[in-house]
């Protein structure tokens, strides 16, 4: 049994895995396992007992969400399972490198979360420009079900299970899961009003789970291997492993299998290699671009999800941006918040107007053109926008995360921009502002 089983298959010298390659190292064993072996209760109380947590971003229980699927629904229509593959978030490509380089694993992940919800139709939504790993989930899917894996009856067991790979129509909110839904259904992608939860009334009001495409790919070990293999796998809190990502000016950026609870200075310093000659580090964002900066006195922290958010930010996916000295973090949170701002549905006022204002204040903080009360204007952008339950759903209050934590860590930063009437980085750094 792998100590690294996501990645276990992954060989960049080798072509995507194939279903032949994937059944020689156990592929598949844990579909028969359950349909064979197992109800679906039995599977749902493995995962229960996993401690697996969605690797999305939210970190929920994945057992748990499960359970409130009814399972004595006796009434005609089907239930949905979908996987979230809209990977969109700045900064993050973990999922990318699970369906570009292992497809079967996420498919396998699939049927037996079908299973154990009894849902009898599969989306993989999947971000519009994924071209490669749609073609390579295709031609898993299709090769599944010439083998009885997908289909009418799997392995003679009565189970039907049909699987499709449907292309995002292209925006982040999409990422969001009942925006997602709206979409699917071929509606204008805005989150709804919960509840109903989409367990109950999802996709064309049945009931629905959506679960990210990493929390998918870890269903197959942990049925196969068990719950207690699982939680063995961390180092903290958290059970598994987790992909970890970091992107900036270090000597080795990339994507990493590691134990939940490994470091943050061993993520970066040991795997990314530490930052770039020359440049020194000041900040990250743990997560992804709508996480809370942190910097060098969290450097010893686990990451995991309770570690981080006692520490005042999130893990969310896992994938972490660096900040390092030559980067301005006023430019830095002005573009994130621009991306923000462009890719709010438009449903609630204080993320159709609020982003785009708070984009405009930065803009003006870091091209010379701020004042002193702007200071107190993005203050209050963050009280009123940064507040949850003040929007419709979570993406305006993940989009304010670096710019208040930067206006608390880089407050002299802010400062000099105003008092100076220019961005002190600009003549050092053409780059200044990039992610």
């Amino acid at each position: 049994m792998s100590s690294l089983p996501l990645t276990q298959n992954i060989n960049e010298q080798r072509d995507p895995v194939d279903l032949a390659a994937y059944e020689k190292n156990h592929g598949y064993e844990a579909v028969r396992k359950a349909l064979k072996e197992m109800s679906p209760a039995d599977c749902l109380q493995e995962v229960k007992d996993s401690g697996l947590r969605g690797r999305g971003g939210a970190g929920f229980p994945t057992g748990m969400k499960w359970s409130f699927v009814p399972m004595d629904d006796a009434s005609e229509g089907h239930k949905y399972l979908v996987c979230n593959a809209d990977e969109m978030e700045p900064g993050t490509f973990k999922d990318r490198l699970l369906m570009e380089c292992d497809p079967h694993q996420l498919i396998e992940g699939m049927i037996l979360s079908a299973w154990t919800i009894q849902a009898d139709v599969a989306y993989i939504f999947i971000r519009h420009e994924y071209h490669l790993a749609s073609k390579l989930l295709q031609e898993a899917i299709d090769d599944c079900k010439a083998k009885g894996y997908l289909g009418k009856d799997i392995l003679g067991t009565g189970f039907n299970l049909e699987m499709y790979v449907h292309s995002s129509a292209g925006r982040y909110i999409c990422g969001e899961e009942t925006a997602l839904i709206s979409s699917l259904e071929g509606k204008r992608a805005n989150p709804r009003a919960k509840p109903p939860f989409p367990q109950i009334s999802g996709l064309w009001g049945r009931p629905t789970i959506v679960n990210n495409v990493e929390t998918l790919c870890n269903i197959t070990h942990i049925i196969r291997n068990g719950a207690d293999w699982f939680k063995s796998l961390g180092i903290g809190n958290d059970s598994g492993t987790k992909l970890f990502g970091v992107s900036g000016r270090v000597k080795n950026p990339g994507c990493w299998e590691l134990p939940m609870g490994t470091p943050i200075r061993e993520l970066i310093e040991e795997h990314a290699g530490g930052m770039e000659d020359g440049y020194k580090l000041r900040g990250f964002l743990p997560g992804g671009a709508s996480t809370d900066f942190l910097v060098e006195e969290h450097l010893d922290l686990a990451m995991d999800y309770d570690v981080i958010g006692k520490a005042g930010s999130r893990l969310g996916t896992g994938t972490m941006i660096i900040l390092d000295d030559k980067t301005c973090p006023v430019g830095m949170v002005k573009n994130l918040v621009e991306f923000f701002a462009q890719e709010s549905c438009g449903f609630c006022t204080p993320c159709r107007d609020g982003l785009p204002w708070t984009a405009q204040v930065l803009d003006d903080i870091d091209t010379g053109k701020g004042m002193k009360v702007d200071m107190a204007t993005l203050k209050n952008q963050v009280r009123f926008i940064g507040a949850i339950g003040n929007t419709h759903c979570a993406l305006a209050p993940g989009a304010m995360e670096p710019v208040s934590s930067a206006m608390k860590y880089f407050a002299d930063d802010f400062e000099e921009h105003i008092k100076g009437k220019a961005c002190p980085y600009c003549e050092s750094n053409s780059t200044a502002g990039g992610v």
